[in-house]
């Protein structure tokens, strides 16, 4: 596509080597800054976006609002905290332009599972953060119910495997919101898995580049958005912007 519609590019990560960083699995991401990121999306037309925590930043918050400020209006931070944060730092957060927390439960670097449901309900009553959840969507029935009761929460890469897509469909079913990123680390067919969501809910759906796309079996590449446009149909500008302005309140 030579004319993009509007991106808000609900997920994307800006490594920063003057802040901390900490190997995860014996694996250190090289840097991608502020500056590597705006040159990496020149063409794409992007409106805002937001900057999320990885596994290798753990609960800093330093790289994250450095970023918030260079990046300026229409960006928002997801960000991993302690459970025990307490209530004025995650005030403080959310005034300088966090709206989530992240449980990275296939990486670690995050809040264990045991804090989830009452972290998540403390964030959004003190800030209204909701949560976001990196997780294997074949894992997700001993979390279901955990989720769908929780004031908004939603599971980035479109929960990475075909066989968990049925309990993935449940939760949207059920309010929870689904990020369509990371398809070079994905197992199903995202064409499919977006059709399906946004059958049941077309406000369900946000997206995003996963830049730097760690680990992941191959980069992010321009022509995800135009699948993720083809696939959206009628729902594209929806999905590739208004979805995401309202999820994070931008």
């Amino acid at each position: 596509m030579t004319d993009r519609r509007p991106l808000f590019d609900a997920h994307f990560h800006v490594i920063d080597s003057r802040f901390p960083l900490h190997a995860n699995n014996d694996y250190l991401p090289d840097e991608f800054t502020v500056d590597d990121y705006r040159a990496r999306t020149e063409r794409l037309h992007v409106v805002g976006g937001a900057v999320v925590s990885g596994s290798f930043q753990r609960f800093d918050q330093t790289y994250l609002l450095d970023a918030l400020a260079q990046l300026g209006p229409g960006y928002v931070g997801v960000t991993q905290i302690p459970h025990d944060m307490p209530d004025r730092e995650i005030a403080e957060l959310a005034e300088r332009g966090v709206r989530a927390i992240r449980f990275n439960l296939r990486r670690g670097g995050s809040a264990g599972l045991e804090h989830l449901d009452h972290l998540a309900r403390r964030v959004h009553g003190i800030a209204g953060m909701h949560t976001e959840l990196y997780v294997d969507a074949r894992d997700l029935p001993d979390l279901a119910d955990t989720l769908a009761a929780l004031p908004a929460a939603s599971i980035d890469h479109l929960g990475l495997h075909p066989d968990g897509l049925p309990h993935l469909l449940g939760l949207v079913e059920r309010g929870v919101k689904v990020k369509a990123t990371g398809f070079g680390r994905i197992e199903l067919d995202p064409a499919h898995a977006i059709r399906a969501i946004l059958d049941i809910d077309p406000t369900a759906l946000v997206v995003g580049t996963d830049l730097p796309s760690t680990r992941a079996r191959r980069p992010f590449a321009h022509a995800d958005l135009d699948l993720v446009a083809e696939a959206a149909g009628e729902h594209a500008d929806a999905v590739l912007r208004h979805n995401a302005a309202a999820f994070y309140r931008v």
